[in-house]
């Protein structure tokens, strides 16, 4: 999946307009793999942010795996 790629922009939107956290925590961290890939750090920073803050609003477990991840890219703590 690309990041200028359409139909994740529209996934994102749609998720957001729905208010699926579950979605929109797999969609950002598949656009974080996806800008990693692309070797674009800053936008995966930003999407890796955004999958764990929806991830602790939801209490999902992934949170914990984010969070590491941040930590590890020397975002978080």
């Amino acid at each position: 999946m690309l990041l200028n790629d359409k139909d994740l922009n529209d996934a994102l939107l749609d998720a957001h307009a729905r208010c699926d956290g579950a979605a929109l925590i797999t969609l950002y961290t598949n656009a974080a793999r996806a800008a990693l890939a692309q070797g674009q750090e800053g936008a995966a920073d930003f999407f890796l942010t955004h999958a764990y803050v929806f991830a602790l609003e939801r209490g999902d477990d992934r949170a914990t795996n984010l969070h590491s991840r941040l930590k590890e890219r020397g975002r978080e703590e």
